[in-house]
């Protein structure tokens, strides 16, 4: 028998006959080469992919006019999402937003209470699922909802006093279960409080003016007008990264067409919406919301990040779940409502 080449083994056949066959490497797979995807900082996929998925296969000298025609089909950028989803979705959002804000001012208060148990859910749930922090929901749900009224009621010192009562269920009500890792869970639940129902009572605060609808939508509107000028000027000019170890998609270009809609849409709103409002107010005003914007869908993009998730849930075909719906408008609440009252008063 001849002696094995480098890179064989000999197999027995045929007495009369022997047969090479090539030593194939063992591919690395399975859950351990999952923990080293993560490890290796790959959050939402495993395997010897970098982002959980097979490269795109380069094209051969065989098929160039197939690999022509697939990059001229695919010449504009892909978002990502489901853009028809993405699309319905958002007007029936907007559509039960509109309705509730217009027509009766404490169905809209309703519907920020829905969002904000929503929200708190998500994100117990996945701290729960991906960290096993035990932030209790029930008091959390209770107490936020609470703290949404109270702002609506009685303005900030009814918020206030809520949001206490409300970390201070949460101390209690962990106590009735194992004392082991009570400081993080407790920690969690604290800040839970504070990110989502707090920040949401400022849109509360908001609506309780007399031009209360008024000063709501213009909120919103700045805030998507931002995210949206954000998204169209960084797909189309985007090439600098903004932070990329935090969000690869943003750029300094999307950042700065977030800025200038912002802007724009913000002197609009403050001269035509806005009882006493100006022009250079809304310059300023739009300028502040594209800032907190852009560091809201950072912050929520670090939390993911450290999750090792990509969306907060899947409640919204297209956008993922509520909480990254509230990721740009939670930390812009406050900012709005402090603005208009120091430009017009709180009504």
């Amino acid at each position: 028998m001849a002696p094995a080449s480098a890179g064989y083994v000999h197999r027995d056949g045929d007495a009369s006959q022997t047969r090479r066959m090539p030593i194939v490497p063992h591919a690395p797979g399975g859950d351990q080469d999952d923990r080293d995807g993560r490890a290796a900082g790959r959050p939402f996929g495993g395997g010897p992919f970098p982002d959980g998925a097979p490269p795109e296969p380069q094209a051969g000298p065989e098929a160039p006019a197939a690999h022509a025609a697939r990059g001229r089909s695919s010449g504009r950028k892909r978002a990502g999402r489901d853009l028809r989803a993405a699309i319905g979705v958002g007007l029936g959002l907007g559509a039960v937003i509109l309705a509730s804000l217009f027509i009766y001012k404490p169905v809209f208060v309703g519907v920020i209470v829905v969002a904000v148990v929503v929200g708190l859910w998500e994100l117990t749930s996945r701290l729960a699922e991906r960290k096993q922090i035990k932030a209790p929901l029930v008091p959390l749900a209770v107490g936020g909802a609470a703290m949404i009224v109270a702002g609506y009621v009685r303005g900030a010192e009814g918020a206030w006093a809520a949001t206490a009562l409300t970390a201070l269920a949460v101390l209690v009500w962990r106590m009735t279960e194992d004392p082991k890792e009570y400081l993080r869970d407790v920690t969690a639940g604290v800040f839970a409080a504070f990110y989502v129902p707090f920040l949401a009572t400022f849109v509360a605060m908001m609506l309780a003016a007399d031009d209360g609808p008024w000063r709501v939508l213009t909120f919103l509107l700045l805030t998507v007008v931002s995210d949206t000028g954000a998204y169209a000027v960084g797909w189309r000019f985007g090439t600098h990264k903004l932070a990329p170890r935090i969000s690869p998609g943003k750029t300094r270009e999307g950042l700065a067409g977030a800025v200038a809609f912002a802007m724009a849409a913000g002197a609009l709103c403050m001269h035509f919406l806005i009882d006493g409002g100006t022009w250079w107010q809304g310059l300023l005003l739009g300028l502040a919301v594209a800032a907190s914007a852009t560091l809201g869908d950072l912050g929520e993009s670090m939390i993911k990040r450290d999750l090792g998730i990509k969306d907060m849930g899947t409640l919204l075909p297209g956008h993922g779940g509520i909480m990254d719906r509230l990721d740009s408008l939670l930390p812009t609440a406050p900012v709005v409502w402090l603005l208009l009252a120091v430009f017009v008063g709180t009504g």
